[in-house]
């Protein structure tokens, strides 16, 4: 009776101190991992920051300013670059969202000759990366006269393997019997989509929402390249634009445009973050 004892108690102390170890090297990364962030904000609001960055990094605002957030905010670039991120990313997210939650539903609970090939294929694009096939996407929007516009940037979305994958898998979750009830009552299949699955998809369109915000906010390389006038930059393109403005690498101006960059996608996340659990949960997607 006192081995046993004894054993409960070694093993609660054990479970004890891994729990303390864990929760310990947790908190290590998330400092490390917020420490960026908190350095972005100190050097925003550093008055000379432009002139003399603090190096080493400083975690202390010696000369609080708002100066860089005028300068930023000088013949409205910051907000000009704020409305076309904010447009090309909410257009993104909406022409995403209707074509993964159709192509995920179709994929799941559709019956057609040849689905798992053509499934197969569409999730192998996810292999391919973005930089082959620019150029040919460049070549096409350019001989459809589209360049330095928006729809090069948002069109694009309607093919999306990732979020096809999440949208079939989170359907697949749901009971075949919603369909059948609703052909029953006489409702067609597009009729069942809307009215019987699409209100139950909340968790799996609020994480769609997230994740395609974030990527279209973020997104440098294709605006850089398919977007040629300054009245059309976005947040990344105008935060290279500060870093290396006039030969002289502005630190403060760049760090306080891409203090001003990440308050969308916080919002979003922070408002939409507590479905991304459930919709993981219900989708399949298990560690």
């Amino acid at each position: 009776m006192k081995n046993n004892e004894k054993d409960i108690h070694t093993s609660a102390l054990s479970r004890k101190m891994a729990t303390i170890i864990i929760t310990t090297l947790l908190i290590a990364v998330g400092v490390l991992m917020i420490m960026p962030f908190v350095w972005m904000t100190v050097v925003s609001f550093e008055r000379y920051a432009n002139i003399n960055p603090p190096f080493p990094p400083s975690f202390r605002i010696q000369k609080p300013s708002l100066f860089n957030f005028k300068i930023v905010s000088e013949n409205g670039m910051m907000l000009k670059a704020y409305r076309n991120s904010l447009i090309i990313a909410v257009f993104s997210v909406i022409v995403n969202l209707i074509s993964v939650l159709m192509g995920g539903y179709a994929f799941s609970k559709g019956t057609f000759k040849g689905k798992k090939i053509i499934f197969i294929i569409i999730m192998a694009t996810m292999m391919i990366p973005f930089e082959t096939r620019m150029i040919p996407m460049f070549s096409m929007f350019l001989k459809l006269n589209l360049t330095n516009t928006f729809i090069p940037l948002i069109l694009p979305n309607i093919i999306d393997g990732f979020g096809l994958m999440l949208s079939k898998q989170f359907f697949d979750e749901l009971p075949d019997c919603l369909a059948e009830a609703a052909s029953i009552d006489g409702a067609g299949p597009f009729r069942t989509f809307l009215k019987v699955f699409v209100p139950l998809t909340t968790p799996i369109v609020a994480t769609i929402i997230i994740l395609k915000f974030m990527d279209s906010w973020n997104s440098f390389l294709w605006p850089l390249v398919i977007l040629t006038g300054e009245d059309k930059r976005t947040v990344p393109i105008l935060i290279s634009a500060f870093s290396y403005e006039g030969g002289t690498r502005m630190a403060g101006s760049t760090m306080c445009v891409a203090f001003l960059g990440i308050i969308p996608v916080l919002i979003v996340f922070l408002f939409l973050q507590k479905y991304i659990i459930q919709s993981i949960a219900l989708s399949g997607i298990k560690e």
